[in-house]
């Protein structure tokens, strides 16, 4: 209780004084006798043998004894000898009352205690903040001038946004003239290591005013800042230009995208989209249009790991894989990790899409709404208690069956199709060491493309993270997540009487504790342990009327724990020279209760080679794997703009999608590894070169790698994997392996900017074994559904003024691979086809061009509301492209090859978006 009225007293006095405070009135003397006494004793005696009162913290304090004695010294030569160490200031406000500052001394500014005691990234200390709105020409002193100096000092704080107090995430914060500079993490944090003596320090950031403050620097000390925006007007830049950050940072295959700077890109009916972003970049390619999911780096659709705000969500996609699920005005940022995955996360190989949402406005209530051709949303933030605690709440939804008039197939045509997603987020700031937030997700899509079955897919999840500072060095947090994805079928057929009710269910829950321990200089660890257990229903069917023949089945349900241990080491040797080096230790636990089926050694896994069947009760281990994960990063700069850049990744993953069309679909069914289900293993290699050129203008990147796997999942000829009580009697496990090179160029400012993507890469896999039914194409390796080699993607933005700008999007990709019947024989009175080598042949290829128009409001910050206008138009050269390609046998008894598209033609959109 006294600490807590001692530093709203110690507020009340820095914002009721504030007038020049350097040249107080001197005291009358004083004399004094101090005998071994610490600095809080020192204070209580001046307190009890003079009219002076102190203001500070006990914890600012140190306990170490001091003897001097004083004869008719003025108030502020005692204060000089007690407080002699430079990490506590004082200054006098008036004759009686003196505050203490724990490492500042801010000379000629305004003082705004306020806002810092509500910082999470701090010490538990007011401490004095410089504005940028009236004194950017002050000088700033940290500490005081002392004898015992060091040639270097480091400061820290927080860089937020004036106008809605966010951290800033990548602010560039440096010294020109002395080449020394930082940026800020995801919380706005800096840390920087300055000369002793004058500095001037400048922000940098896209979008923002720069920010300059002269500096004088006499300790340690800790300055937040606030930057404020040019304007209203909406980012033309789609990847964070963040300067040197592709040069500085170790690991390399990273790639961040904030969702507001995306606004300017022609996509898909108008819809703002992260996820379709991604998918221009050199790594990534889309499944197909019009099917949902992502490869990456020539991996499979389930060996990507999504997670919003730590919550895995297993389908983020809308549509028919057309939007993703991911409501882009709650979305702050998408990183991307497809090269070397930081230890701390695990259980897939290919890469992890982790999104994060914005924090809600604690300061006043705003919002974005947005009525597009197809989708309606809305997203407000309603601060709760004000600097402390809001809430996030967005809603999207769907109107959007006329579209599929547009469709080039007659049972597309008369078909349906809806979806809706809500997310919510809360979070609370309880004081400068510990926060608590908590984001809720739930979507659901039905769409009718035969009028007899309705189906139905959704997600649902719900994350619970709490962060807390232990000290400067020490950083923790708790994660609490479960996560859903389910999907029914309905189809009713009264000709038939074969109407039924089909329904899946997976279920995962997660537990994550992450430390980061910033040792020193040289070593920043993350550690931390992980644990998520699965809970599988791999489908039921039941009839759906008391007149349908169809038979009940339910598929015994699967459990597994999932169990990780993980650390991490950043090791900077040098300016030139950085290290990343991690481990994580598996083990997976399959759990019963479950029936597992055991066959005869070296004979296909079939009904016939069936020797028994064990039975296993509730929560008792079956199976148990073990898995060691090690990855390695490390960078090498030749120059300020030039990096080499190499790694080494191994991975795990335990869980299996499983899927035998040729794109991936909602209602591909996920199954847990078992007896007979090995995991999938996975290694990387890879190597890449990084430069910036013109001051960092334009980024240049060029990467090539090399991946090799271990017991990839495909499937036997004709495999059925929807309720399936053998699933392993239809797989196939075997090798994969992919390499590939990838070039990027991005401008991120000017007139004219974006950027330019190619990539080259292959994907192949191989199933070989000495059974004749498990081998395919002679064992050789062959390529997979997404083998896709030459793909190039181009987004620009031409900027006519501030208001008008024109933007592009082109992209081409290699036809995917695919099976083509080569002939067909009579045998017994009937005809059969036969088949190439599976995936011998290729659909054509996929180039797409799309054209955009903006608009943007005037650009009057104060005013009730911001408009901004898109009118584009995707496909506009009306190109067919396939999205598969099949063969019928006509009346005749011939075969003819047919192609279906989603898109055959121009679709014109315009969009509308409010800010207020």
């Amino acid at each position: 209780m006294k600490l807590a009225i001692k530093k709203a007293i110690l507020i009340l006095l820095l914002i009721t004084n504030l007038i020049p405070v350097f040249s107080q009135e001197k005291s009358k003397n004083i004399s004094v006798e101090i005998s071994n006494l610490n600095k809080k004793q020192i204070i209580d005696l001046l307190e009890e043998q003079t009219n002076y009162h102190f203001y500070f913290l006990e914890n600012w304090l140190d306990t170490s004894t001091i003897s001097f004695s004083f004869k008719n010294a003025t108030i502020q030569q005692i204060l000089d000898t007690v407080l002699n160490d430079g990490k506590i200031n004082y200054f006098i406000l008036n004759d009686h009352n003196i505050v203490l500052t724990n490492g500042n001394l801010i000379k000629g500014s305004i003082y705004d205690t306020t806002s810092e005691i509500n910082s999470t990234n701090l010490d538990d200390a007011p401490v004095l903040v410089n504005s940028n709105k009236s004194f950017d020409n002050e000088i700033i002193k940290i500490g005081r001038e002392q004898k015992n100096k060091q040639a270097q000092y480091i400061l820290t704080g927080i860089i937020t946004n004036d106008k809605n107090g966010e951290p800033m995430e990548g602010v560039t914060f440096f010294e020109r003239s002395k080449n020394i500079y930082t940026t800020t993490n995801n919380k706005g944090f800096y840390r920087l290591k300055l000369p002793y003596g004058a500095n001037k320090l400048e922000t940098s950031f896209v979008g923002f005013n720069n920010l300059t403050k002269d500096l004088i620097i006499y300790n340690d000390g800790k300055l937040n800042l606030s930057i404020s925006e040019k304007s209203e007007q909406l980012n033309e830049v789609v990847i964070n230009a963040n300067k040197t950050r592709n040069i500085r940072q170790t690991i390399a295959g990273i790639s961040q995208i904030k969702a507001q700077e995306i606004k300017k890109i022609p996509l898909v009916l108008g819809e703002r989209d992260i996820l379709k972003v991604a998918i221009t970049l050199p790594s990534i390619k889309s499944a197909g249009e019009g099917s949902e999911g992502v490869n990456v780096r020539g991996g499979k659709v389930d060996q990507n790991l999504f997670l919003l705000d730590n919550g895995v969500i297993y389908n983020p996609s809308h549509f028919l894989g057309l939007f993703s699920a991911i409501n882009p005005f709650t979305t702050n940022s998408l990183k991307v990790y497809t090269g070397n995955i930081p230890s701390e996360y695990g259980g897939r190989l290919s890469s992890v899409f982790d999104i994060k949402t914005h924090d809600p406005n604690t300061k006043k209530f705003t919002g974005e709404a947005s009525v597009g051709p197809v989708t309606g949303n809305v997203n407000i933030d309603i601060p709760i208690v004000k600097n402390k605690s809001g809430l996030i709440l967005g809603v999207r939804s769907t109107y959007s069956d006329w579209i599929l008039r547009l469709v080039d197939n007659k049972d597309i045509k008369n078909s349906s199709v809806s979806f809706f997603d809500i997310i919510g987020k809360y979070k609370h700031t309880f004081n400068e060491k510990n926060s608590l937030s908590t984001t809720g997700y739930f979507s659901q899509d039905k769409y009718q493309i035969a009028s007899d079955t309705i189906n139905r897919y959704g997600n649902a999840m719900i994350s619970l993270n709490w962060k807390h500072k232990f000290n400067d060095k020490n950083r923790g947090s708790l994660t609490l997540s479960n996560s859903k994805y389910s999907f029914d079928i309905d189809f009713e057929n009264d000709d038939t009487n074969k109407g039924f009710n089909l329904k899946y269910r997976i279920n995962e829950t997660g537990l994550k504790i992450k430390m980061n321990y910033n040792y020193s200089n040289v070593h920043k660890f993350d550690y931390g342990l992980e644990s998520k257990l699965y809970n599988i229903n791999p489908g039921n069917i039941n009839p759906s009327n008391q007149n349908s023949t169809v038979v009940p089945i339910s598929i015994a349900k699967e459990k597994a724990l999932e169990n990780s241990l993980f650390i991490s080491d950043e090791i900077i040797v040098n300016k030139k020279l950085n290290f990343n080096v991690g481990l994580r230790l598996n083990q997976y636990l399959a759990l019963g209760p479950s029936n597992q089926k055991e066959y005869q050694s070296d004979t296909p896994k079939n009904e016939t080679t069936l020797i028994n069947t064990t039975e296993h009760g509730n929560n008792k281990v079956f199976k148990t794997y073990y898995g060691l994960s090690y990855r390695f990063a490390t960078r090498y700069s030749l120059n300020n703009t030039l990096s080499l850049k190499a790694s080494f990744n191994k991975s795990f993953q335990y869980i299996h999608r499983l899927n035998n069309n040729t794109t991936a679909t909602p209602v591909d069914t996920w199954r847990l590894s078992n007896s007979n289900i090995k995991p999938q293993e996975g290694t990387q290699i890879s190597f890449g070169a990084f430069k910036n050129i013109n001051g960092n203008d334009y980024e240049v990147s060029l990467e090539g790698y090399y991946k090799q796997y271990q017991n990839l999942l495909d499937y036997k000829i004709g495999a059925t994997l929807l309720l399936n009580e053998n699933i392993e009697t239809e797989i196939l496990q075997g090798k994969g392996k992919s390499y590939g090179v990838e070039f990027l160029i991005k401008k991120d400012k000017g007139i004219l900017n974006g950027w330019l993507g190619y990539s080259y890469s292959r994907s192949l896999i191989q199933l070989n074994s000495i059974f004749q039914e498990e081998t395919v194409n002679n064992g050789d390796f062959f390529p997979t559904n997404y083998d896709k080699p030459h793909d190039f993607n181009a987004v620009l933005n031409y900027k006519f003024t501030e208001r008008y700008s024109f933007s592009t999007n082109f992209t081409y990709q290699t036809g995917r691979p695919v099976t083509y019947p080569t002939g067909k024989f009579v045998f017994q009175g009937a005809e059969f086809l036969t088949y190439s080598n599976r995936n011998q042949f290729r659909i054509p290829d996929y180039y797409r061009l799309d054209i955009g128009i903006n608009v943007e409001g005037n650009h009057k910050i104060e005013k009730l509301s911001h408009s901004f206008w898109n009118i584009s138009i995707y496909n506009v050269l009306g190109r067919n492209n396939p999205y598969s390609v099949f063969f019928q046998t006509n009346a005749n008894g011939n075969v003819e090859g047919y192609k279906s598209s989603i898109f055959s033609a121009p679709i014109p959109t315009i969009t509308y978006n409010l800010k207020f």
